[in-house]
């Protein structure tokens, strides 16, 4: 039976620790490596629910996207902002969190999102190393690009403003890309798909001639759990690895 230890370096395989940008805090985070894993839950955050369907499961690790320890913690109580790290403790359940690191790495949230939507990623979107260009085999009208895009993101809804273009050459960044848009019409694209995006931004895209869609930020960004999944299956089939059903979405729409 691997253990908590060999699940991570099989993680860092995939997604680098050294590809994490200087604010980050990806890593093992809770829990003792030598610890076997028979069960194992991945999911985009380490949300209270999550926390709970992995004790229900009996999972011994929950390996997640956004840092479980994101700010330097000062106390473990309960209710208060280690409160789910003391939990994890408590239960024995181990905290792996691959964020950054997963965002720019080969095959990692980008490609995966780029691919979803219908294009090979060609290169970079900036000069981190994050994000993804591509084109789409046949050009579509904005419209039916809209569909597709709350399809197969699984979205409620999508913020977007019209750039007056058809859609071919589109861009894409999981998560909190917003301030972006300028790299997607550098790299001459028509169509720019992230989430968090600030008012202003739909303003000057709009006024520059960028299709600027907001498909969320589970929405953009979960697309690579379920691919992490069965990447982790295939590498230790005597695991049980479960994708999340108690998180989902976090935003509405009225």
């Amino acid at each position: 039976m691997p253990t908590v230890q060999e699940v991570f370096e099989q993680l860092c395989e995939y997604a680098p620790l050294e590809l994490q940008m200087d604010f980050d805090n990806s890593g093992f985070l809770v829990g003792r490596g030598e610890r076997p894993v028979k069960k194992a839950l991945l999911s985009l955050d380490i949300t209270l629910p999550v926390i709970r369907e992995a004790e229900d499961m009996g999972a011994d690790l929950i390996i997640s996207h956004h840092p479980l320890i994101f700010h330097a913690l000062k106390e473990l109580r309960p209710e208060g902002p280690g409160e789910k790290a003391l939990l994890l403790i408590e239960k024995g359940i181990a905290a792996i969190c691959m964020h950054t690191n997963l965002d720019l790495a080969q095959g990692g949230v980008n490609d995966v999102l780029i691919r979803l939507l219908g294009a090979e990623p060609e290169e970079a979107l900036d000069a981190v190393g994050c994000g993804r260009v591509g084109e789409l085999p046949v050009e579509m009208p904005l419209s039916d690009f809209l569909a597709r895009c709350k399809d197969r993101l699984r979205a409620k809804g999508l913020r977007y403003v019209d750039g007056g273009r058809p859609v071919r050459r589109i861009a894409v960044m999981g998560g909190s890309g917003g301030d972006a848009f300028r790299d997607a019409l550098e790299k001459g694209c028509d169509t720019y798909v992230t989430a968090d995006v600030k008012y202003h931004d739909f303003l000057d895209a709009a006024e520059l001639g960028l299709n600027l869609i907001d498909a969320d930020h589970f929405c953009t960004e979960d697309p690579v759990i379920p691919v992490l999944n069965d990447r982790l299956q295939a590498a230790f089939p005597d695991v049980q690895f479960t994708v999340s059903k108690a998180h989902h979405q976090a935003i509405s729409f009225f």
